[in-house]
Formats: C-alpha cells, sequence, structure tokens
C-alpha cells in the first residue's frame, strides 16, 4: 500500500495482514514470531545452490584449464561468492527484508524498480534456462523428442507449484532432495576417479581448449553462476532468527556448496568427455537416478527462482503478494525457454558477473556506512523517489566491473563490488555538499497506521 494513501478501512486492514503473512511477507519486515531456525534456512539454501545446470560452468571451464589451475579459479571465484552472499544473508536476516525492498532504502522508490527489473528478470531468464536443462533430462531418458515443448511447459509449471505455496514449500522439499542429489554426486565422483585412474590420472589429463579462457573471465563465470540469486539471498535469510544463521548458512551453501557442484561438473567432464552432466549420467546406466533424483534437485532451484521474481515483481508494483507474479514470470520463463536462451548462457554468466554484483555492494555499503546496521521502519518512512547518492556509486560499480571485463583485468565481480562499496560514502559526502538530499525522510508515526 502506498504511503501517500488514505488509511483503510478495518476490515480491509485486516485482509491486507491476513494476504501478507499468507504470502511470506512480501512488502513487509518478516515478524520474529514467523523467523526460523538455522537448519531450516541451511537447507533452503544448499536446496537453492545445488543446482545441476552449475555444473555445466564447471565442465566448460575444465576444457580451458590444467586441473590444478581449474581447481584454483573454482575456489577464488567460490569465495568471492560466498563472501559476498554472506554479508548480504546477514543484512536480510537483521532487518527481515528482501534483496528489492532493501533496494528501496538504497536507491529510492523508482530505483528500487530498477532493482525489481534487473534481479527479477534475471531470474526468469534463469528459470528458463533450467527448464531446458530439465526437458532435455526427460527427452533424453524417455525418448520424447516430439514432444520437447509439451515437456518444457508442463516441468516449468510444476517446479513453480512450491515457491506459490511459500518458504515452507520450499523447506520440505530442500530437505527431501539436497541428501540425494549428495548421494547421486559423490557417486558419479567415484566412477570418475575410477575410469581416470585416481586423482593422478585426473591431473595429467591435457585440456583441448587450453588458454582459450582468460583467468580473469573464468573467475566472473564462477561467480555469476550464482550473483543474482545470490544477491537475492535476503529474500530466504530474512527467516533466520540470529543474524549469524543468516551469515553462516550463506556462507556454507554459497562457498562450500557452489563450489561442489562445479567441482563435479570439473571432474564429469574430463572423465567423461561430456559437458553436460544428464549425458555423464546416461553413460552410467544410472537413467532413472538420473530422472528422479535431478528433477528433485532443479526443481529446489527452479522454486526459489520463482520466489525470487516473485517478490520482485510484488516491489515493482507494490502490491503485499508474490503469488501472481510468479504466475507470470513462469508463462515468461517457458517462453524464453522455447526460443533458444540455453544457448547464449556463457555470455549470460559473464553479463550477470558485471551487472548484479554492484547492487549487492551498493547494499552493503549503504547499511555499513550510512545507516550503520539500523534501518528505520518501512511503514515510518517516506522515501525519495531516486537517492542519487546510492545511484551514483552503483554506475561508478558498473562501470569499473564493465572496464575490467574489457581489459580483462583483474576480477570484474570484485571490482564492481568494491567499487560500489566504496563509493557509498563518498557519494553520501559529495551529494550532501551540493544540496542534493541523500536520506529518506523519517516519521515517528506510523504512516501506514490502520
Amino acid at each position: 500500500m502506498s504511503i501517500h494513501e488514505a488509511d483503510p478501512p478495518v476490515s480491509a486492514a485486516r485482509t491486507r495482514a491476513e494476504t501478507v503473512a499468507e504470502d511470506d511477507y512480501p512488502q513487509n519486515r518478516v515478524p520474529q514470531h514467523a523467523r526460523r531456525n538455522f537448519l531450516s534456512l541451511f537447507f533452503v539454501l544448499i536446496g537453492f545452490v545445488f543446482f545441476t545446470p552449475t555444473m555445466l560452468a564447471g565442465a566448460r571451464l575444465s576444457g580451458a584449464f590444467a586441473w590444478n589451475d581449474l581447481l584454483v579459479v573454482l575456489a577464488v571465484g567460490s569465495l568471492i561468492l560466498g563472501l559476498y552472499v554472506a554479508l548480504l544473508s546477514l543484512i536480510g536476516a537483521r532487518t527481515g527484508l528482501t534483496t528489492v525492498l532493501l533496494a528501496r532504502y538504497s536507491l529510492g522508490r523508482y530505483g528500487a524498480k530498477y532493482a525489481s527489473v534487473l534481479l527479477g528478470g534475471t531470474q526468469v531468464c534463469w528459470y528458463a534456462v533450467t527448464a531446458v536443462f530439465l526437458s532435455e533430462l526427460l527427452v533424453q531418458a524417455f525418448g520424447f523428442e516430439e514432444y520437447t515443448w509439451l515437456v518444457v511447459v508442463l516441468s516449468s509449471v510444476l517446479t513453480g507449484v512450491t515457491a506459490y505455496y511459500g518458504y515452507r514449500g520450499l523447506e520440505l522439499l530442500s530437505g527431501l532432495s539436497v541428501p540425494l542429489m549428495l548421494i547421486l554426486c559423490l557417486w558419479v565422483l567415484y566412477e570418475a576417479l575410477d575410469s581416470v585412474g585416481g586423482w593422478g590420472g585426473l591431473a595429467s589429463v591435457t585440456p583441448a581448449e587450453q588458454g582459450s579462457i582468460a583467468w580473469a573471465t573464468a573467475v566472473t563465470i564462477v561467480v555469476g553462476t550464482f550473483v543474482s540469486g545470490g544477491t537475492q539471498i535476503p529474500n530466504w535469510s530474512r527467516f533466520a532468527r540470529r543474524p549469524w544463521h543468516g551469515f553462516a548458512a550463506g556462507l556454507c551453501a554459497f562457498l562450500v556448496f557452489n563450489l561442489l557442484m562445479l567441482f563435479f561438473g570439473a571432474i564429469g567432464a574430463i572423465a567423461f568427455q561430456a559437458t553436460d552432466f544428464v549425458a555423464v549420467l546416461l553413460q552410467l546406466n544410472l537413467v532413472a537416478a538420473a530422472v528422479v533424483l535431478l528433477f528433485f534437485n532443479v526443481w529446489t532451484t527452479q522454486e526459489n527462482t520463482a520466489y525470487a521474481f516473485g517478490v520482485a515483481g510484488a516491489e515493482m508494483f507494490n502490491v503485499p503478494a508474490k503469488r501472481p507474479f510468479i504466475i507470470g514470470g513462469v508463462a515468461i520463463a517457458i517462453v524464453l525457454a522455447l526460443t533458444g536462451i540455453y544457448e547464449a548462457l556463457p555470455q549470460y554468466l559473464v553479463l550477470l558477473g558485471i551487472l548484479i554484483p554492484p547492487l549487492g555492494g551498493v547494499i552493503i555499503g549503504d547499511h555499513l556506512f550510512v545507516w550503520r546496521g539500523r534501518l528505520p521502519q518501512l511503514n515510518r518512512v517516506r522515501f525519495l523517489a531516486v537517492r542519487w547518492s546510492c545511484a551514483t556509486a552503483y554506475l561508478l560499480g558498473l562501470a569499473t566491473a564493465f572496464v575490467s571485463e574489457q581489459l580483462s583485468f583483474g576480477l570484474p565481480p570484485v571490482h564492481g563490488v568494491a567499487v560500489a562499496i566504496l563509493s557509498v560514502p563518498l557519494a553520501e559526502w559529495a551529494f550532501r555538499g551540493i544540496g542534493v538530499p541523500t536520506r529518506h525522510e523519517e516519521f515517528e508515526e506510523d504512516l501506514w497506521s490502520t
């Protein structure tokens, strides 16, 4: 509800409160009574990052780097991603707010719309990419080539169902699928090492296209595998009961388990000369296991992705419900999946590594240097249309990441985040100096009072 609208009648207010609670508070802070324990959040986040298409990035990088060099690339990229996500997860747990609501504090009412379009849009694209991956699994396993389009449609609709029902749906499915997928990956690791003669044989394999990808670009690809989803980690960490729950769960999920997915993908590609994990499983005659376990694995990530573009849509249109936007996002993703978005995955990952990290950097810098960890309540703030100080910091971070990538200099995602974080206090000082408002108007009374 807009703060400029008249107060609703009591019955409307009660209806709104019931809708917000049922729909996971997409436009409000999560109250303490709705918070979940550490293990709940941990499994939801692992279910999010335990994502077999991430293996494609590891598989493709394995063709450009020797084994030892590849491990360094994967470790550095995962460390950057893990620390970045953990900080945002901590902020989400402290505030109880989604990423797009945090962006409203940093960028203003209209600036937050950009964040909603960027984050929601990229998640819709990810949903489409994953829909293609899942449909290829089913088609290859059962020979449904003539009905690929129908498989894409049906699987996309099905994997969006649990997101429609909120955090509890995510929690239940993740707890079921994560252990099963881990067992499958360990089995593939065993078979891969056996086929190449152990770790020594793995290290002796000469990459087919060694040197074809610059080191900085490779790290950017690793960061790009989950930088869009990782930037939206407050969507789930806001349910944490303690701030350290959010930090620890985010760091472990994105540093350790995302790295494992890249690692398994690289080993499968080297041992079986297949960049597609589905093809690896089919070579091992694990058709039934591939279908059942990978379907559940992909489902856990798809539901989180749908949840993310649902809350982004709720902020974009300023309504207390994410469900209509989950339905609309799934429909758009189906169209994208049927028109070939899967082929542009490497370029897409590099683009995400440039566009999105500076946004998270601005939120981090704003929370640390300006608000100092103490955000005023949403219902007691009249937001600026655009907060130019943070918008400028974002653009500086974006420009830095872009130039770094074009020149293959350093690590573009790191440069983008660092410049955005450090630019926030400098831009605040500069804009205040020339008389441009940089702080939202705060009130003692409840502007949403009913």
